[in-house]
């Protein structure tokens, strides 16, 4: 017997997989362009699923980014800017995926969309929730975290009122970052490569069965939710003079308390994590995060429940 207090969301019919948003995290831009060749393996009954490079020119040099940041620039005022010849090559490429994938905030823009990363950092199959509000995405992170386990898959929650990200895949009503590591920049590995893909071929089953029709029941997950990022010790000419101590490195997810080594002096200090709480480090010595000064991000621990959900496309069926 179906619950009264049952949310029944639209059916989600337009999927895109976006890799290349870094032109030097291999494992989504080698899985993308695999599906682009070969896309049986990611077409679900009912829906589209397209297979997207997001940053081509970046691709071709294995570079980050050419002129900025593309997974920062979907914010208003960019995808608002009037092209002109010497725009960023990012702000017109966000542009033209706004145009593709959207409008961002618009009923037409891309139902959801898998984002694929890889980060240097000891993080695993990370997913990356952008809404603590979206019942939707948390109840297939429920679904994905169980089809994977015993592997653990944290969800690192980015939700902050004074953060902001605008990320590439922000464009879609549900938007699924997926980070995995450690892998180094323009290096691909067969181990991460595959554990990336079962996150996305679990996910896309999840909407399989969302869009045919299965309830699913209110779920908890534990999520981790970003608090502030940490910089580097650094002199007076703005030069890192402490590295990531040993004890630290690797240990992403796993609880800091006070008194505990962050940072090592080339002089043999250490430097201690001094707060009143406990929080849990994550992206922990990321290469690409050294010129955004950036050392770990601090987490803490919280749970986020999801309302039980039906697809609405019932409804329609019955009236």
């Amino acid at each position: 017997m179906t619950s009264c207090s049952v949310v029944h969301k639209p059916p989600v019919r337009r999927v895109a997989i976006f890799g290349g948003t870094h032109g030097n995290e291999l494992s989504g831009i080698f899985l993308v362009k695999h599906w682009q060749e070969n896309g049986a393996e990611i077409q679900r009954t009912g829906m589209e699923v397209k297979p997207f490079l997001t940053n081509p020119r970046a691709v071709k040099k294995c570079t980050r980014y050419i002129d900025c940041d593309l997974n920062r620039v979907f914010d208003p005022d960019n995808l608002g800017r009037t092209v002109v010849e010497d725009i960023p090559y990012e702000v017109r490429r966000a542009q033209e995926i706004n145009h593709i994938f959207g409008p961002k905030g618009s009923d037409d823009a891309y139902d959801l969309i898998f984002d694929l990363h890889n980060t240097t950092s000891n993080m695993g199959s990370t997913l990356i929730l952008e809404n603590s509000s979206d019942d939707f995405t948390i109840q297939m992170f429920h679904y994905i975290k169980n089809a994977l386990a015993p592997e653990c898959c944290p969800v690192l929650l980015i939700e902050h009122p004074n953060l902001k990200y605008a990320t590439t895949r922000s464009v879609a009503k549900h938007p699924v970052g997926v980070e995995v590591g450690p892998q180094p920049h323009g290096v691909v590995r067969a181990d991460t490569l595959d554990k990336m893909r079962k996150i996305v071929k679990h996910g896309l089953d999840f909407v399989q069965l969302f869009n045919e029709g299965k309830e699913f029941p209110p779920c908890t997950i534990e999520v981790y939710k970003i608090m502030e990022k940490v910089d580097y010790p650094r002199n007076k000419n703005d030069e890192v003079i402490a590295i990531i101590h040993p004890k630290l490195q690797d240990q992403d997810w796993q609880p800091l308390n006070n008194g505990d080594p962050l940072f090592l002096t080339l002089d043999g200090e250490v430097i201690v994590y001094k707060g009143d709480c406990t929080v849990y480090p994550t992206f922990i010595n990321e290469a690409a995060y050294y010129e955004m000064k950036q050392a770990f991000v601090k987490t803490i621990k919280m749970e986020l429940t999801a309302e039980h959900i039906r697809s609405s496309v019932l409804d329609r069926n019955i009236s």
